[in-house]
């Protein structure tokens, strides 16, 4: 058997493992980074929390959006289109830098 020089062992411990639950994703960046706080907003509460925070270099977050692009495209041609609908504004936040919503 040929031996794979490219291939990664990636280590998951349990409590990873589990994930997090977030239903908006807040992107700021920089020259030099991007920084992608995952947040849970309740229905009907005026606070939400970061429940992850991630941040990478530019070059990163394109190989990420293209990752994403990917598996979403590859996932609608075995489940359908996901149905993007329109959800009302949030009201203002501002983490400072540059923001997006996801």
């Amino acid at each position: 058997m040929e031996k794979n020089d490219n291939q990664i062992n990636i280590e998951l411990n349990e409590e990873l493992a589990e994930g997090v639950y977030s239903n908006l994703a807040i992107i700021t960046h920089s020259q030099s980074e991007f920084v992608v706080d995952f947040i849970q907003m309740m229905p009907g509460m005026p606070k939400a929390k970061v429940r992850s925070r991630v941040v990478m270099s530019p070059q990163n977050a394109k190989r990420l959006m293209r990752a994403l692009t990917e598996n979403i495209q590859k996932y609608e041609q075995l489940n359908g289109v996901i149905n993007d609908v329109d959800t009302p504004p949030f009201p203002p936040m501002n983490f400072g830098g540059t923001m997006n919503q996801a």
